[in-house]
């Protein structure tokens, strides 16, 4: 190793990815709104007490107005910052419209990993994953279209899974199941 040459250190742990540009603004703009709408709220409270009622129920809208079951969905969506996972979950369920009818029958979105921004994806046989793996950088493509630039980095696909192995009474003590027969 010459003097030149940096020295390699270990690899440090994986971080935690840092907040793009496009997050730091939602983030803001729901701090935002939220000081706004509270200012609003101690104001009308305000005017309310000035007018000696305190807080009445009268015939227009306010805070404590029951919400319709989708506004509400939405607003605690919102405010709990689960755009992204949410609009995932939308592209689970029109997956087949996504990929088309024929891949939907063989392959199933299993679960999106937030942090990494990858999607599993499972297959019933070896051959559908081999051919999924070849159209990946293509529904990724199609899907970050979809969701949002950088909302999906990576498709991982899995294979079919093996059978589960049974233990039962007839088993022999030092063997690691049916699978031992092959090693």
């Amino acid at each position: 190793m010459s003097p030149q040459e940096p020295k390699k250190t270990p690899e440090e742990p994986r971080k935690a990815p840092e907040p793009s540009g496009v997050d730091l603004a939602r983030v803001a703009l729901r701090a935002a709104k939220e000081a706004a709408r509270a200012r609003g709220d101690a104001a009308q409270q305000k005017k309310q007490a000035r007018r000696g009622g305190g807080l009445r129920s009268g015939a227009r809208a306010d805070g404590r107005d029951p919400m319709a079951l989708g506004a509400a969905i939405n607003r605690l969506i919102t405010e709990r910052g689960w755009e992204a996972p949410a609009a995932v979950g939308g592209v689970m369920g029109r997956w087949p419209q996504i990929v088309g009818e024929d891949v939907a029958k063989h392959c199933v979105p299993e679960r999106y990993d937030e942090d990494e921004r990858v999607l599993t994806v499972r297959c019933d046989s070896t051959a559908w994953a081999t051919n999924l793996r070849l159209l990946a950088p293509t529904l990724v493509a199609r899907l970050n279209e979809d969701l949002g630039h950088g909302a999906v980095r990576q498709i991982k696909v899995m294979g079919p899974s093996g059978p589960t192995r049974r233990y039962g009474p007839l088993r022999a003590p030092s063997s690691s199941g049916p699978g031992d027969t092959y090693r």
